[in-house]
């Protein structure tokens, strides 16, 4: 006997998944679909949520948030960031490690694994490949893997010693488990604010060449030929970092990368007012490289959008452009930034911009209950998106602690309106339901 007290109906809209997209209803029993079709029932008192004019897909994957939590609880928390990201139509995320202390030991990743168990999604942790993020002593991996974590990165700051990143893969390969590098050579970008090219010329910035981030890319693909190991390039932000991981590809080596919504969407003209909040690392680049970046995802180069979600207090912002932290909010705004930047920008499919953001970092993460293709008896995390719904962002209005974004006042196009977690309706017309 079915208990309607558990029963969700998603009435109305086009379902879209790795398959392809079709118009359907979907049911939810518990922490399931129970059924994907036309004209479906709901047993009396189900709840039936409108997805009329909307998508409905596997809820949204995110490969890079920062949720601060331990040491930066000001900033935001395992639970604040959950409910950002279940808003802007995410069912799972990955803490990044660069927490204090750091996610360098099995029981900083239990602490934060505790965390999320009471969050509105899946809470899923990236291991800090060295001890204290500091690039000299490989972190116990083994330790965390058997928690279940996949994916390891210093990220903040790339490993700058190739003998300790060649030791890194070798053991990592070991374990089946994937290293994420923040490519940056330190001695390169050391003192910059921005990319350095005309712009940072011009206002007379201190700059971070391409090269900071490309020789380190160069680097971790020579690195994977040797060791057959796994690498994931974090945030690429430049053409040619790009083009040397379809190089790779092509050969057959076991590579991905992920680009942020800011990357593909703003380029380093908009610093022209040194203003702190366009600041991120790496920066934004130059027109060329936002174009070339748009390219990747449309060829596939691109495995996945990642926020980059890097919540501050308003002090870490509110200071000069050299001495602000770098970093913005992205879990709320990032659907519809990805979506104007790519079906706006290049035309992409709706469908395939979709699958940049759910199944395909799904499958980076080995998150095996994350974006499947919606199907009866699948997991229920699942996101409604309206496709066409124009909103102004309001900082205050977002679910974050924090309130750097740059598309302040800014009207984007495209929304969540319902998120799924485990069965269960966590947001319902945009607002979260606990």
């Amino acid at each position: 006997m079915t208990d309607a007290a558990s029963t969700v109906l998603l009435r109305g809209g086009t379902v879209v998944d790795e398959h392809g997209e079709r118009r359907a209803d979907v049911l939810v029993h518990g922490t399931a679909i129970a059924d994907v079709g036309s004209g479906l029932d709901a047993p009396a008192g189900s709840r039936v949520l409108d997805a009329g004019g909307c998508l409905v897909a596997p809820g949204l994957v995110d490969l890079h948030a920062h949720l601060r939590q331990p040491g930066a609880e000001e900033a935001e928390t395992v639970e604040t960031g959950s409910r950002a990201a279940a808003r802007g139509g995410y069912t799972a995320v990955l803490a990044m490690p660069n927490t204090d202390p750091p996610v360098d030991s099995a029981a900083v990743a239990s602490e934060v694994l505790a965390l999320g168990r009471g969050a509105l999604c899946r809470v899923a942790v990236a291991g800090a490949i060295t001890v204290g993020r500091a690039g000299e002593h490989l972190a116990p991996m083994a330790e965390l893997s058997a928690l279940g974590v996949r994916l390891f990165t210093d990220d903040g700051a790339g490993v700058q010693d190739p003998e300790v990143m060649r030791r890194a893969f070798e053991y990592a390969r070991g374990l089946g488990v994937t290293l994420a590098q923040h490519c940056e050579v330190s001695d390169l970008s050391a003192g910059g604010a921005m990319h350095e090219g005309a712009w940072s010329s011009r206002l007379g910035v201190p700059g971070v060449p391409a090269e900071a981030e490309e020789l380190m890319v160069a680097r971790d693909i020579a690195l994977a030929r040797m060791t057959g190991g796994r690498a994931h390039f974090l945030h690429l932000s430049t053409a040619r970092s790009l083009d040397m991981v379809a190089a790779a590809k092509s050969e057959g080596l076991a590579v991905t990368a992920e680009v942020t919504p800011h990357h593909l969407s703003l380029t380093d003209a908009e610093l022209a007012g040194y203003d702190p909040l366009y600041k991120v690392s790496p920066p934004l680049r130059s027109p060329e490289d936002v174009s070339a970046l748009r390219q990747g995802c449309v060829t596939g180069v691109v495995d996945a959008i990642a926020t980059d979600h890097a919540p501050h207090p308003p002090e870490a912002k509110e200071t000069t452009l050299q001495e602000a932290a770098p970093g913005m909010l992205g879990l709320e705004t990032s659907l519809a930034v990805s979506l104007g930047a790519l079906t706006d920008g290049t035309g992409m499919a709706l469908v395939d911009v979709v699958g940049l953001l759910s199944w395909r970092p799904a499958r980076v993460a080995g998150l095996h209950d994350q974006g499947g293709p919606l199907a009866a008896g699948a997991a229920a995390n699942i996101c409604v998106i309206d496709p066409g719904e124009r909103w102004e962002v309001t900082p205050a209005r977002l679910a974050s602690r924090s309130r750097n974004t740059p598309w302040a006042g800014k009207t984007l196009t495209g929304k969540v309106r319902h998120t799924l977690f485990r069965g269960e309706a966590v947001v319902v017309d945009g607002e979260a339901q606990r």
